[in-house]
């Protein structure tokens, strides 16, 4: 691949990487990806400035990590005098008067996926992808890692992922700068792709992002470009059914789940399993995942996989020393924002949100719902992510969604009709595709009035899962206050 198919345009890898450590200005520094790149940044002695356009926690944190933010409409008065670098989100377009004002005075403008690129140090890059599964292996990994570490007496790793270890109350991490660097890459607009690790995983790979990919075959070129980017010394583990042709991409020797390595079941109990790997010529001790759900067992598979074997290649510690240190810190992982993330309990109604937007998703979160909790009627309320992927995938959204006794749909968010086209579907066209599987089911023109609907039918004990990757997060502090006044008893309040 050439520099620009990597890093895009005119830009000059070295010289960007040095312009990061000097004054850089974030565009839509509120994002997930951007904050924690301004925190590292800033950790590493940049001076770092930042806008967007609304305020949130993470500009918060930024503010407390010594940035200095602008919120409100971008204007091109709002670039700082003295900015060597910008950087932008996805979310911010080409044309925002910040990005036009630096592009006028010559200074280089990148995307995020581009400036991540560079701050993930050569050769100590570890990058998580998949369509699904890539932040919570991502943070399995940092955590096998850090296990290795604190064993070997090690530098730490480094970490820029895109959802927050609940851990650690981060998704950014500067590390130690001689340390392994994980990153989750992301395959939308192909960003992945300027990532160049000394080892990856692969967690799996669906038909999504249809709106920039188009088919199924574009998707799988683009993670067998992926892998092929991977260092030729280093490695590529995979998931069990990660397509054959993401594997004959890469130039770097390939673990597979269900080939090199296998994963014995042990026990389970409520959803959270017990199991141990098998890697070639060696075990692992017996691990017990602190997560719910049989699909974090091949996930923390992968990260264990990865990390030890690069742990022990750089040390001469026996192998099975390095497989129980890095199961003991994949241990202390209890998962991330917005991942089966329990929001609490009022009564016997527990409340529980989920990022999942894609049909697997959903599947494989109410399936361990059902591990989680066996003796509670499942509710769900659900909010589709874009018309164009709710059109695409409707029957399958619908047979996830059977899995629940009951289920309340909200009003699309993100809707994108010049991304969407002739695809669209909403809310109406997935509680049809419901009824016919005879699951009850609803609509909610607005999130207001899904809430009030959902609420009206969640009994008196059983699971309310919140799922969804928009706004819907919003309705958290609303659905356990009337929960809780629903359980106060007569004539006290609720909290």
């Amino acid at each position: 691949m050439t520099d620009e198919g990597r890093h895009g345009g005119d830009a000059s890898p070295a010289r960007d990487r040095g312009l990061l450590a000097g004054r850089v200005h974030l565009l839509g520094a509120g994002g997930a990806g951007v904050s924690g790149l301004g925190r590292i940044l800033r950790a590493r002695g940049a001076r770092v400035t930042g806008h967007d356009r609304a305020e949130s926690a993470l500009l918060e944190g930024l503010r407390q990590a010594g940035v200095e933010i602008a919120v409100g409409a971008s204007r091109a008065a709002d670039l700082p005098a003295g900015t060597e670098i910008v950087v932008r989100s996805a979310a911010v377009p080409s044309d925002d008067p910040q990005a036009s004002a630096a592009a006028a005075r010559g200074i280089p403008v990148l995307k995020y996926a581009q400036a991540l690129g560079l701050v993930a140090p050569p050769r100590r890059a570890l990058a998580v992808a998949g369509t699904h599964g890539k932040t919570t292996t991502a943070w399995m990994l940092w955590h096998a890692l850090d296990g290795i570490a604190e064993e070997l007496s090690a530098p730490v790793a480094g970490a820029l992922i895109g959802g927050l270890c609940r851990r650690l109350d981060t998704n950014a991490l500067a590390g130690s700068p001689d340390g392994w660097f994980c990153v989750e890459a992301c395959e939308y607009d192909r960003s992945f792709l300027h990532l160049a690790p000394h080892g990856a995983i692969v967690t799996n790979v669906e038909a999504e992002h249809l709106d920039y990919y188009g088919n199924l075959s574009t998707i799988l070129q683009a993670f067998a470009r992926f892998a092929c980017n991977v260092d030729t010394d280093g490695l590529v583990v995979l998931g069990r059914a990660v397509p054959e042709e993401v594997e004959l991409g890469a130039r770097s020797p390939v673990w597979r789940l269900g080939r090199e390595l296998e994963v014995d079941l042990l026990g389970e109990e409520r959803g959270r399993f017990r199991f141990r790997l098998r890697l070639p010529g060696f075990a692992t001790p017996e691990v017990q995942l602190a997560v719910p759900g049989h699909f974090n067992v091949d996930n923390a598979a992968l990260a264990l996989s990865l990390a030890i074997a690069l742990g022990a290649g750089r040390t001469n510690m026996a192998r099975t020393r390095i497989a129980a240190a890095a199961v003991r810190g994949l241990e202390r992982f209890d998962g991330v924002a917005r991942r089966f993330e329990t929001w609490g309990a009022e009564g016997e109604v527990v409340v529980v949100h989920d990022y999942a937007h894609h049909p697997s998703e959903v599947r494989v979160t109410l399936e361990a719902a059902r591990r989680v909790f066996p003796d509670r009627e499942l509710h769900v309320l659900f909010q589709p992510h874009q018309h164009s992927r709710t059109s695409r995938f409707l029957e399958e959204f619908a047979e996830s969604l059977r899995i629940a006794d009951r289920v309340v749909v909200t009003a699309v968010y993100g809707a994108r009709r010049h991304i969407d086209g002739e695809e669209y579907a909403g809310a109406p066209e997935l509680v049809l595709a419901l009824a016919r599987r005879g699951v009850p089911a609803t609509a909610g023109e607005s999130l207001g009035l899904a809430l009030d609907r959902f609420l009206a039918g969640v009994p008196k004990r059983a699971a309310a899962f919140v799922l969804g990757a928009g706004d819907i997060e919003g309705v958290r502090d609303e659905l356990r206050r009337r929960l809780a006044l629903r359980c106060a008893p007569a004539g006290e309040p609720g909290r």
